[in-house]
């Protein structure tokens, strides 16, 4: 019992102290880390970086650019957070509110305490304005987020799939992405919430894209770790670290998480379409389809290791693909499959997914009987044997389509195939005729699976 509790709670726990602790961290008091600067004139730089390291140490990096125009041109080419220009008693400051309303609030009021402290006039210029309904310079951050967590999703829909082989899948997901993003476009551009650029569709589909695809290749290998290694990734990590708080202004490891995770690289990747006439683009396009092909190679890895497993078993599978086993759905791998005590059952105990009888020729129930449960691919599930009465019960067990095998000494076994459904118990009866009497399988047997029943242990 406190093992079932410890599994059962072991990710919530984690999942809360992830959350409690990447939130807060990320989005409590954001303070410039490290932001680019470009001064336009090297005589100014040192005064204004050693005023700046003053009130925020560390968090600016400050170069020099030969003059007004040049820093300008830095902060559209996405190499600079801002710019500024200094002649005599007028200053300039030269941000993009598309990279997030909050980092040019805290500029412009940095600066602004600047310029006072010289004696100077500051003008704010904002060289990559956000369309008039994105007044927080967030909402495609809101966007990407719309199109990361359908994602993984998508990919948990999929694993419950299992007539679909790993092509269908990708079809699926290709298909899915597709129509997502066409979605999520025509609603950002048809309210008028960011401009109306079709490159950010192919963005969109990337992201959706490789979000599904990942989570599909890494579900057979985190099994069912697979909710934790999901949500962890794709909320715990993405959301602080997608740029929904300027990165500008993110802690250092968060910063490092912007620059690999697909959410935050598709944000950094819509902002240079949308604002930046394709600026920086490049970079976290090249980072999207990298998850796109680490999670073909995973899927890749997992049909060669079943190949493997078929040539061990003495089979490969003729079509060059071998669909997945129903139990590699963590949602439905938990718990195990496992043999129940045959009795009344009362509430909160566990309830049999499977139950039946075993009975010879005169109907008398057959004590010690084996009952064998397959996957459609002959792996056995789950082993137990009948009580004095002849029967058995089994929970735990897959969604799909199982064999069951009886078998006894001195009796020829018998084969059902069930097709279990969530909720319902299904049973499967068997009646087993003395060898001698030569008695066949009943007909609509598997052969396949009677061979594995009498291969088995």
């Amino acid at each position: 019992m406190a093992r079932v509790l410890v599994e059962t709670l072991t990710i919530p726990a984690v999942l809360f102290l992830g959350l409690l602790f990447s939130f807060p961290m990320a989005f409590h008091q954001p303070q410039p880390h490290h932001a680019k600067l470009v001064i336009a004139d090297p005589t100014v730089q040192y005064r204004v970086e050693t005023a700046l390291q003053r009130q925020h140490p560390g968090g600016f990096d400050v170069t020099a650019v030969p003059d007004a125009r040049a820093a300008r041109r830095a902060v559209l080419d996405r190499d600079a957070a801002a710019g500024f220009a200094a002649t005599g008693r007028h200053a300039v400051l030269y941000v993009a509110k598309a990279n997030g309303a909050s980092l040019e609030q805290a500029l412009t009021k940095g600066f602004t305490q600047l310029a006072a402290h010289n004696h100077q006039k500051l003008t704010v210029t904002d060289v990559a304005p956000t369309v008039s309904k994105d007044g927080s310079g967030a909402t495609l951050v809101y966007f990407g987020i719309a199109w990361n967590v359908p994602g993984y999703i998508l990919a948990t829909t999929l694993l419950r799939a299992v007539t679909f082989n790993r092509r269908k899948k990708l079809i699926t997901i290709a298909g899915v992405a597709g129509l997502f993003s066409a979605v999520g476009f025509l609603v950002g551009t048809g309210l008028g919430l960011f401009p109306n650029d079709p490159a950010a569709l192919a963005i969109a589909f990337l992201l959706t894209a490789a979000v599904a695809t990942f989570s599909l290749g890494m579900a057979p290998f985190v099994k069912h770790f697979f909710p934790l290694a999901g949500l962890g990734l794709y909320i715990v990590l993405s959301v602080p670290s997608s740029g929904l708080v300027p990165v500008q202004l993110l802690p250092g490891f968060f910063q490092a998480l912007h620059a690999v995770m697909p959410l935050g690289n598709a944000v950094d990747a819509l902002r240079g379409v949308l604002y930046f006439d394709g600026v920086g683009v490049l970079k976290p396009v090249l980072v999207l389809c990298a998850w796109i092909a680490a999670g073909v190679a995973l899927l890749g890895l997992d049909a060669w290791r079943h190949h493997r497993m078929a040539a061990r078993r003495g089979g490969e599978d003729e079509q060059g693909d071998i669909p997945e086993p129903p139990v590699e759905d963590p949602s439905v791998e938990v718990p195990a499959p496992t043999a129940l005590p045959v009795h009344p059952h009362h509430f909160g105990e566990l309830l049999p997914m499977l139950e039946g009888t075993v009975s010879d020729a005169e109907l008398q129930p057959i004590r010690h009987a084996a009952v064998t449960v397959m996957d459609p691919g002959g792996r056995q599930l789950v082993r137990t044997t009948t009580n004095a009465r002849g029967e058995y019960a089994v929970t735990g067990l897959p969604e799909g389509y199982i064999s069951v095998v009886a078998s006894h000494p001195g009796r020829d076994p018998l084969i059902h195939q069930k097709l279990l459904q969530s909720g319902v118990a299904v049973r499967a009866d068997f009646t087993l005729h003395d060898r001698r009497n030569g008695t066949s399988v009943r007909a609509g047997a598997h052969p396949l699976a009677l061979g594995h029943a009498r291969q088995g242990p």
